[in-house]
């Protein structure tokens, strides 16, 4: 059996208890972490007659961002990420005087809050302020994800400008898909985000507009990020292919100059490696000099050329 945490508005103090419904002078927040099914749909139809579609999706999980309203209860659906960028669903029903959270497993962002609910009272005083530190600590671990992304593509331009061989490609396409999965689950998060206020969320108060915007625009920061990762990394690899491509060209047009050097040196050795009986030149006694000469002469000559030119 799960404990809740319970805010007393007439001590303003904040105790562990067994999970129970609320009364008037009491806010709760109700961590169904790793929960059964048979846990989640007694305590959410039973104890705190939710409507069935709620229940169905906290049971069933695997849905998209979104924020439904029922005649008791909202229930939105938001996402942890990990630093490895896989996600965990979270559901959280809302109620008059409580949060119930579900998940599969405990995540960073719920100990943070847990740990935040137990330390300042004062954010349970309305559901609407529990839900808020909820979002707020996912939403702070989404920057720290993003900046590992952007250490990672850093790395990855680095070891291109140093190796342009290097292989990343089977690295940078996992990374712009779960930077696609990514841009879709914030972009429906911020759609979420933009419905809760004072006028849309009956459980919260106007005050607390100003900190669901704030998370809105965070979203946008972050959203703005994925957008510039996704057009570096597809830069990042017209740039390696570039760079191969010179460096090829370069390869090649080393080549092609070694072998125009040759070509009249392999002229001369083949001319004078003829087997004609009167080659006035095979008698001469500085014939062998002579054709060394030639040849020194000759390749000392394109290289000269070639160097002005600024080929080499």
């Amino acid at each position: 059996m799960s404990n809740m945490l319970l805010y007393s508005s007439l001590s303003h103090s904040v105790q562990e208890t067994p999970i129970r419904v609320p009364e008037e002078h009491e806010v709760a927040w109700i961590p169904l972490i790793g929960a059964s099914e048979e846990e989640i749909e007694r305590l959410l139809a039973d104890e705190f007659d939710c409507h069935p579609l709620i229940v169905e999706d906290c049971v069933k999980v695997n849905q998209r961002p979104k924020l439904d309203k029922y005649d008791k209860h909202m229930l939105l659906v938001f996402f942890h990420v990990q630093t490895d960028m896989t996600t965990i669903e979270l559901e959280h029903v809302i109620g008059p005087n409580y949060v119930i959270t579900v998940a599969k497993s405990k995540v960073k962002s719920i100990q943070e809050a847990e740990e935040e609910f137990k330390r300042t009272t004062k954010l349970m005083e309305y559901s609407g302020s529990i839900l808020y530190t909820l979002l707020d600590r996912c939403v702070d671990d989404y920057t720290e994800v993003i900046d590992k992304a952007d250490d990672r593509l850093d790395k990855h331009e680095r070891a291109v400008f140093k190796n342009p061989y290097v292989k990343i490609a089977g690295d940078l396409f996992r990374l712009k898909r779960q930077l696609h999965n990514l841009r879709r689950i914030f972009s429906e998060e911020k759609l979420t985000l933009s419905q809760l206020s004072h006028q849309n969320f009956p459980y919260s108060r106007k005050e607390a507009d100003v900190y669901f915007i704030d998370l809105h625009d965070h979203l946008s920061r972050e959203l703005d990020s994925i957008d510039t990762f996704r057009e570096s990394i597809t830069a990042l690899l017209d740039l390696q292919l570039n760079m191969k491509s010179d460096r090829m060209n370069e390869i090649m047009k080393t080549l092609t100059i070694i072998s125009s050097i040759f070509l009249p040196l392999t002229f001369l050795v083949g001319l004078y490696g003829m087997n004609f009986k009167f080659m006035p030149e095979l008698r001469w006694k500085y014939g062998y000099p002579a054709v060394w000469l030639i040849m020194l002469v000759v390749a000392g000559g394109l290289w000269w050329y070639y160097k002005r030119k600024k080929w080499l």
